[in-house]
């Protein structure tokens, strides 16, 4: 009768099984390529796919048929996470992900959450079970949410994020370079001769506010002009937090003669408070918001914004997702620009 093998041995031999990620660092590709060659994605290069099975069959690489199982029970479907209380940005993200799967067979889920409400994670989890999830695209402020990532790693749900900052590996993130938009407003209003200007913000829990003001003084800095503290104030990404902001500052005797607000929302609450204390834009005042959603040009006047292309950037997040992203585009074309129109103009004479 032939011995059975010991532990040590059997323990030896699972030691020596190649591994995927072994796969992975031959074949010089990630993980996440070799996964998909090895479900038959259709969305892998086939000379990509060429090299990948070659090495598997030089290593004799054989995937664990309980985790292939689990990727076949996985549905078609893509889910959207965001706690972000500016709907324009969500509506477009949205818009940019259905571009990206358009044709690909896959549809979107989108799950709204409060990522400071105590259910959050297990909110998330039970999102991402129930509906055997494919993959995910966090959003701001949840992607900035390191919980949340951990948590869709310890699960192995495949995960894309947005941010305004590198917080992940570059097949989890797509990046908005929020700083570089700021930089762009701050030299604007600069080059425009303002000396008096002031900054509204978003909830400080979102690290675009951090990352929009931080470019902003480096813009003013530029030429020599500093954010004042009396000047900076907090707002919340949404209309009524834009008007009560610029009601306060604008109602000074020492009032700013040019407002950055943080987003596109904001900056129309600037415009409505503006009005309403009978200021004239951009005569007495000149105003810069950030998005360039179509809310810019159907205000009066039209706004001067930093356009940051979010329907694009929900586009090759979702691509990146599903591996039908093309490595060879350039980071630049997806940078943010500032975008003059009316609202902007030199300070008014004493």
């Amino acid at each position: 009768m032939k011995p059975s093998k010991t532990q040590a041995q059997l323990s030896d031999e699972a030691r020596k099984r190649p591994t995927i990620n072994d796969i992975a660092r031959l074949a010089g590709v990630s993980k996440k390529t070799v996964s998909r060659v090895i479900n038959a994605s259709p969305y892998v290069r086939e000379d990509t796919r060429e090299r990948i099975e070659a090495v598997i069959a030089e290593m004799g690489y054989a995937p664990d048929p309980q985790a292939r199982g689990l990727a076949f029970r996985r549905s078609f479907l893509i889910g959207v996470v965001h706690d972000n209380p500016n709907p324009q940005y969500v509506v477009t993200m949205q818009q940019g992900l259905l571009d990206g799967m358009r044709g690909s067979g896959f549809e979107l889920v989108v799950h709204p959450c409060d990522r400071q409400n105590p259910s959050f994670l297990e909110d998330l989890r039970g999102f991402v079970e129930r509906q055997k999830l494919f993959g995910v695209v966090l959003t701001p402020s949840v992607s900035e949410d390191e919980r949340a990532a951990q948590l869709l790693r310890e699960i192995g749900c495949e995960y894309v994020r947005v941010a305004s900052v590198s917080l992940d590996d570059a097949n989890h993130m797509i990046e908005t370079r929020d700083r570089v938009g700021g930089r762009e407003a701050g030299r604007h209003i600069a080059e425009l001769g303002h000396t008096q200007v002031a900054f509204i913000s978003g909830p400080p829990m979102f690290r675009s506010s951090h990352e929009r003001r931080g470019g902003f003084e480096e813009g003013l800095a530029e030429k020599g002009l500093a954010l004042e503290a009396q000047f900076a104030m907090e707002g919340a990404y949404t209309f009524e937090s834009g008007i009560a902001a610029a009601r306060d500052l604008l109602s000074r005797p020492n009032r700013p003669t040019a407002i950055f607000a943080a987003n596109d929302e904001m900056a129309a609450g600037v415009l409505h408070a503006a009005r309403d204390l009978g200021l004239r834009v951009p005569e007495d005042v000149t105003v810069v918001g950030y998005d360039d959603f179509d809310l810019a040009t159907r205000l009066w006047p039209a706004l001067t914004t930093v356009r940051t292309p979010t329907r694009e950037i929900g586009r090759l997040a979702v691509e990146r997702l599903m591996g039908r992203d093309d490595e060879r585009r350039n980071p630049k074309d997806r940078l943010p620009t500032l975008v003059v129109r009316k609202s902007s103009g030199p300070p008014p004479k004493a």
